[in-house]
């Protein structure tokens, strides 16, 4: 009864800052879907390697993972507006320098270390800050959208690079990509504010009296005095670290995160497209089908945000692994076959199935560490993804490269994918303290 009307009949900020992290989650996954569609013009007009392009890949996916918990330190600490911003500008310098690379170390440099800091300061550690700043219900499926970002992304990047190689070159497609991260910079800076208090808001699904609203200066002074209270964004997330190395379910979710990144960013995401050209498939009907991956996985980690909120999240990571396996056991036979409706079937599946292991993985170190580590504690678990994720990007390549097709890739990836589900369900709950309010910035 206390509230102003205006705050019972205007749309919740959160909804707008949720909208606004999909906007730049989507922009940041253009360089995601181009590595795969570059290597063959590269491959074409360089000579390089698959293991050398793996490698430059590699590099970007283990910085995406490596700088992810220090990035969510910066954000609790100073604000995931400046972060953001920042990260799509490196992203975008990143993708443009590459259009002028003509040798391997060039391209290691540009795609794997600028481009890398950029998309690993916007990991998926920002859709965790996101929900536990702004939102206190909907958590799961505000994961899950958010999530499903990326992936919208791929589904509208892959097409329209595939089509600008063959229109324009591969250069003109790159630039593209560089262009479209830049303009979501001023849509960042304007609209993705770093706290509730800042609007003058409690986070989505709190029940009070609404806080004052902070002035610019006043936000400005409340950041200075937190990063100069307390330690620093390194040791913060160092200090996560150590704290979570003790706890077993630590590690069990380190280890089937790690075989989450293997099965999907490192090999499907990098290899797939270059494989199936091995198999005499055009690459613009392997850039379609692997967009089409992305249009299931939208629905797919939606649902599971969904599900995450009603479900024992173990069960859910069990089930995601166990039938990801079953479909990567699938492939290389799939593939060997004239392109029809058993492939589409695999898309569909393996699509669905893509991202939906984030909300549950979300879920289960938020009930673990409790809200105040539990996103730095992801963005450790979200490192080891990438790790998992770099080494198959690299190695993938080698054997590709030294038995000429990427059989023993996809079937060492279903193998994992087994011990995956039995380690999710070894997951004990088990909190380390209390759950504490996340602190707003």
């Amino acid at each position: 009864m206390n509230q102003p009307r205006a705050h019972r009949t205007r749309i919740h900020p959160a909804w707008i800052v949720a909208a606004v992290g999909l906007i730049a989650l989507m922009a940041a996954s253009g360089f995601r879907s181009a590595p795969s569609m570059l290597m063959i013009p590269l491959e074409e007009e360089f000579g390089w390697s698959r293991t050398g392009m793996g490698l430059a890949i590699g590099v970007n996916i283990l910085l995406y993972g490596v700088i992810a918990p220090f990035a969510a330190a910066l954000m609790e600490r100073f604000g995931i507006r400046i972060v953001t911003t920042v990260a799509l500008v490196l992203i975008s310098l990143g993708m443009f320098a590459s259009m002028f690379a003509v040798t391997e170390w060039q391209l290691v440099l540009t795609w794997g270390v600028i481009v890398g800091l950029g998309t690993g300061s916007m990991a998926l550690v920002f859709v965790g800050s996101i929900v536990n700043l702004w939102f206190r219900k909907r958590q799961g499926l505000v994961s899950g959208i958010l999530s499903a970002g990326q992936a919208t992304g791929q589904l509208v990047f892959l097409p329209l690079v595939s089509n600008l190689i063959l229109v324009s070159g591969w250069r003109e497609a790159t630039f593209v990509v560089a262009a479209l991260a830049l303009l979501a910079v001023p849509i960042v800076y304007i609209f993705l504010w770093n706290s509730p208090a800042e609007r003058g808001r409690l986070p989505y699904g709190e029940a009070g009296e609404n806080p004052p609203r902070m002035t610019a200066q006043q936000a400005r002074a409340r950041r200075r005095a937190l990063a100069s209270d307390g330690p620093n964004a390194a040791v913060r997330a160092l200090s996560a670290l150590k704290k979570a190395s003790k706890v077993p379910s630590f590690w069990a979710l380190v280890a089937g995160f790690a075989i989450c990144g293997i099965s999907t960013n490192g090999l499907v995401g990098a290899h797939f497209i270059p494989a199936a050209h091995d198999h005499g498939m055009s690459q613009p009907v392997a850039a379609a089908l692997l967009a089409a991956v992305g249009v299931f996985d939208v629905v797919g980690t939606i649902l599971s945000g969904w599900l995450t909120d009603r479900v024992n999240p173990r069960i859910l990571l069990a089930i995601y692994y166990a039938g990801r396996g079953l479909s990567l056991l699938a492939l290389p036979a799939l593939l060997s076959a004239t392109p029809g409706p058993p492939l589409i079937l695999f898309i569909v599946f393996y699509g669905l199935d893509w991202v939906a292991t984030v909300p549950p993985t979300m879920a289960i170190c938020r009930e673990v560490f409790g809200a105040k580590d539990g996103t730095i504690v992801f963005g450790w678990v979200f490192t080891a993804h990438q790790v998992g994720a770099s080494i198959a990007a690299v190695l993938a390549g080698v054997v590709r490269d030294q038995t000429g097709e990427y059989t023993l890739a996809w079937l060492s990836a279903a193998v994992l994918c087994a011990v995956a589900a039995a380690v999710s369900l070894s997951i004990k709950k088990v909190k380390t303290e209390p759950a504490e309010p996340v602190r707003q910035t």
